[in-house]
């Protein structure tokens, strides 16, 4: 068992957000416990770190084995404290379990020593530059995706010869311990503290971030993310952060006009439109306005929630989520929207039917701050450049999608995002090469690819003095004139012939 024990008299209640059933309880880690499972961590990382990379890769891709092996019990657990369907509870765990495969297959080839020129000045030593694992990493979780997310710090963390203590979100606990117990499952030679989970509210992520760790990884709000950064400040601990998001689309007049309606259908409702890098944001060029529209309203008229089998999407999972979702629909509205489906009466309990909102004033809160549920507000715009100017015009910048036939890669450039699909939508978050974070609000680091493996590692460049060369000692007192002679006659050879 990888949850760390603590006092009986506290305790999480863990609930199905559709019908309120209690699903199971777990004692809450206080400060005490959260500092025991950071020391179980740091007594495992010795161990862990001094594998060698094909050896974290078996166990590693053990892990993924066994998830995938015992998928139908994981994705009905998600569904059950989650909320989506359990198709979409498979697809997340698919894509988890692809990066969790791609990070063990790949971390030898990123982070293994390489050597590096020493340049001709220094000729007479050898150069390289190693990849060393941080040693324990804290990870706060979500519980939008509360596999596929946290992950994308977990499994390159652990890639790269880190040990893990995880505090998943309060709302995805079960979920969360499910995860490291697989990994001990899948594992049980490996000592206890490699991958561990600790459960409790806002308390307990703030007692592990000023914990004794080496980095703090969050994914949540951009307003927890600041105070995370504020108390990691004070230990001078790194943090990898993913913030909000109120991602944009944009539909160019020479788009797929079906094809963008599609996409936009589903990347704004899908998981009941809790994504952080789904569509919120649609600009779409006034020659194609009006089908674009008519289309998206045509898919979203027959898309319903519900918790049985023919449900498109789930309830909301978190239940203060639904006022906001109400108050952003209710803000546009009065700022001079239309609603051409839905409006606030499809707010109902913690299902919202799918709500499309056009032509919605630029500072109305439906715009400017993270709606994250089933809605979406459309704006009609005369020009790519006006598209663009609208999109970029946001404190978020986490991701973004283009619909066009012939400029897409050209107008995905010009975006202040951290990655882009063209002619898709979400396309980046299932290729595991691809990094994934964002700027501004959205957060700072990134995750996936070869830079969420560098996240979880510290350089350390190494210089090795082959020979000495006579008279050339340059890093010495007994340099000779005779020797700065020479260097003034070779330097300007070496760099002053440029023009």
């Amino acid at each position: 068992m990888t949850t760390i024990e603590t006092t009986p008299d506290t305790s999480l209640e863990s609930v199905n957000p559709a019908t309120g059933e209690v699903i199971a309880t777990h004692p809450i880690a206080d400060e005490q416990a959260v500092r025991a499972a950071v020391a179980t961590a740091r007594a495992a990382a010795t161990t862990w770190g001094a594998l060698t990379y094909d050896e974290r890769r078996h166990h590693l891709l053990r892990w993924a084995s066994y998830l995938i092996n015992n998928a139908d019990e994981f994705t009905a657990l998600i569904h059950r404290e989650n909320g989506k369907p359990l198709d979409d509870a498979y697809l997340e765990l698919m894509l988890a379990v692809e990066h969790v495969s791609w990070a063990a297959k790949n971390a030898k080839k990123y982070l293994s020593p390489k050597r590096v020129s020493p340049g001709a000045l220094m000729s007479n030593f050898s150069a390289r530059l190693e990849q060393r694992p941080l040693g324990v990493i804290g990870v706060i979780g979500p519980w939008n995706y509360p596999v596929y997310t946290p992950n994308g710090s977990i499994a390159y963390a652990l890639a790269a010869g880190n040990t893990v203590v995880f505090k998943p979100s309060e709302y995805s606990t079960t979920i969360g311990n499910y995860l490291a117990d697989a990994f001990a499952k899948a594992n049980p030679e490996l000592p206890a503290g490699v991958f561990a989970t600790i459960n409790g509210f806002g308390a307990t992520g703030a007692a592990l971030v000023k914990a004794d760790i080496d980095k703090i990884a969050f994914t949540g709000s951009t307003a927890t993310a600041k105070r995370i950064m504020a108390a990691a400040a004070e230990n001078l601990t790194p943090v990898l952060l993913e913030g909000g998001g109120k991602d944009a689309v944009i539909v160019a007049a020479d788009a797929d006009v079906k094809a963008a309606a599609d996409a936009v259908a589903w990347g704004a409702t899908s998981n009941s439109g809790q994504t952080c890098a789904g569509v919120e944001r649609v600009y779409v060029d006034r020659s194609v306005r009006d089908e674009f529209v008519a289309e998206v309203k045509r898919i979203l008229t027959d898309v319903k929630p519900g918790s049985g089998d023919k449900a498109a999407y789930g309830p909301m999972t978190m239940p203060k989520q639904v006022d906001i979702v109400r108050r952003h629909i209710e803000s546009a509205l009065s700022n001079g929207g239309t609603a051409v489906l839905g409006g606030p009466e499809s707010v109902k309990g913690p299902f919202i039917e799918p709500v499309v909102l056009v032509d919605v004033d630029e500072n109305s809160e439906a715009v400017q701050e993270e709606t994250f549920g089933p809605t979406i507000t459309i704006r009609t715009v005369d020009s790519v450049d006006e598209a663009v100017d609208l999109a970029n015009n946001s404190r978020y910048g986490l991701s973004s999608a283009v619909y066009s036939k012939r400029n897409g890669l050209d107008i995905a450039r010009r975006l202040r995002v951290g990655a882009t699909s063209v002619n898709s939508v979400l396309a980046f978050a299932a290729i595991p090469g691809l990094p994934f974070g964002g700027v501004g609000d959205s957060g700072i680091g990134r995750i996936h690819g070869e830079p969420g493996l560098r996240e979880f590692t510290r350089p350390h460049s190494i210089a090795v003095q082959r020979f000495a060369i006579p008279g050339m000692a340059l890093l010495s007192y007994a340099r000779t004139d005779s020797t700065m002679k020479l260097l003034r006659k070779i330097t300007p050879l070496l760099h002053g012939r440029h023009k």
